[in-house]
């Protein structure tokens, strides 16, 4: 086959098959005796091997080398066993890193929308009134405490903010350090029953874990209903250090969400009668 077409088959640019063969990863073609070079099969499965590892992150020649135990000599298992592992690996914390950007932009539709039907639902003589929040998770231990703390931080008078769980079981201490680690003194908390809640009028209840949305009571007037699906940091097993690292993340994914929240709810809030959010 012409460059051309072993180009086109490859993958890449014909000029970028005569830089593997300036740079010895692919041998040079055979002449005819027109002139024009020809490619047998086994270059076009070594060209597809060494872009295949060229998007690993070899450099050209490491690629080259690789391949040519592939297709040469078979002996590839000890060295491409691993940079196909590490691959891999990578793979998966990207699909966790896309995974996780999918359900943030998930929970900011659903906001946007909240904060859209709270503007055409307020009373004008409400319009001066503090937004009442109240979030909910199993325990009130871990998730809802973190996100009741940085409501209050971010939102400041604007925002009554409430915490509470199915099953209440105390604060977790890793919570409160890690309130503390940004300038929040929450060692004063103590974890309530939803329960306490019932019959209060709230503008937003928030869940923050898929077993509290469903044991979650249904709280009378008019209010918007929001879930923001977050791991439970307390289930995190390991060292103090690694429990920590957890509620972190925790603390970093409840203000990703508070936000946009809060500016759509002060937004919502502030909008003149008939206006869009």
């Amino acid at each position: 086959m012409r460059v051309s077409e072993l180009a086109r088959r490859a993958g890449i640019a014909p000029s970028a098959v005569r830089f593997y063969e300036e740079a010895g990863v692919l041998p040079p073609a055979r002449r005819r005796d027109n002139g024009y070079r020809e490619y047998a099969q086994d270059a076009l499965a070594r060209l597809r091997l060494v872009v295949a590892l060229r998007r690993l992150g070899l450099p050209p020649v490491e690629a080259g080398r690789l391949a040519a135990l592939c297709v040469d000599r078979g002996e590839v298992d000890l060295d491409l066993a691993p940079l196909i592992a590490s691959q891999r690996t990578a793979i998966e914390r990207q699909r966790a890193d896309l995974d996780r950007v999918d359900a943030e932009l998930t929970d900011l539709e659903l906001t946007i929308a909240a904060a859209g039907r709270a503007r055409r639902s307020l009373e004008e003589n409400m319009s001066a009134a503090p937004i009442r929040v109240l979030f909910v998770c199993t325990g009130n231990s871990a998730r809802s405490q973190i996100a009741e703390a940085l409501l209050r931080d971010f939102g400041g008078g604007d925002f009554e903010t409430f915490s509470a769980g199915t099953e209440p079981k105390g604060v977790s201490p890793f919570a409160v350090r890690v309130l503390d680690e940004i300038g929040i003194d929450w060692s004063g908390a103590q974890s309530k029953s939803v329960m306490d809640f019932v019959g209060r009028p709230f503008d937003y209840v928030i869940t923050v874990c898929d077993r509290a949305r469903q044991t979650c009571p249904v709280f009378p007037g008019e209010h918007n209903s929001l879930h923001w699906g977050l791991d439970d940091p307390a289930e995190v097993d390991g060292t103090d250090g690694q429990k920590l690292e957890a509620f972190r993340r925790t603390r970093t994914e409840v203000a990703t969400r508070l936000r946009p929240f809060v500016e759509l709810a002060r937004r919502a809030r502030s909008a003149p009668e008939g206006a869009t959010a």
